[in-house]
């Protein structure tokens, strides 16, 4: 079978066009798959000083609540806290939020759970957590993505785990089911 100039021309624009989608959508799949995200098993085991520096100075950041209250760092202080860095559009940290509410409900009088949503506009956030159920944390509106700066933090979908001290114990992507067993961790440390 012979093929036109015209034909065969169609055929190389149309394979790429199509390998230009495989690699978009390759690209642009997924949710967290940035650096921040941890080996398979999920561990967020410890990784040393995250963002400015340890300790002290990691809750030395002020944000606003999505509902416009400040917010101090600072009153994490003498709590084990674990921060939740969400966006409004993304799937996987909608899949996560069972995991936060069950961490919640069986850790929540020993540990406090910030959210922080980011990578989008203010107004999205509110929807989200209303989707998410997770009304009953606080969560920050962090659209200029300055505490997600402070904490190094790369990519959505992102867990940093803090001692009372305000050290951080661990950092990484966890499903919902890892949620509660790497809080009840965060507790147990000596």
């Amino acid at each position: 079978m012979h093929h036109t100039p015209d034909e065969r021309w169609r055929t190389i624009v149309m394979r790429r066009l199509v390998l230009l989608g495989v690699v978009m959508a390759v690209v642009l799949s997924g949710c967290g798959s940035g650096g921040d995200r941890t080996g398979p098993t999920g561990d967020t085991g410890p990784s040393g000083a995250a963002g400015p520096g340890a300790g002290g100075s990691l809750l030395a950041f002020s944000g606003t609540t999505i509902d416009g209250k400040p917010f101090d760092g600072k009153s994490l202080a003498g709590k084990p806290a674990v921060l939740w860095f969400w966006a409004p559009w993304c799937p996987v940290c909608l899949q996560q939020a069972p995991g936060v509410r069950a961490a919640v409900e069986q850790y929540g009088d020993r540990v406090t759970i910030v959210g922080v949503a980011g990578l989008d506009k203010a107004a999205a956030m509110p929807e989200f957590v209303r989707l998410a159920k997770v009304e009953s944390i606080t969560n920050l509106s962090d659209e200029a993505g300055a505490v997600w700066k402070h904490f190094g933090i790369t990519s959505q979908s992102t867990f940093v785990l803090l001692d009372a001290a305000g050290q951080p114990t661990g950092r990484g992507v966890l499903s919902a089911d890892q949620v509660p067993g790497k809080v009840k961790e965060l507790l147990d440390a000596p």
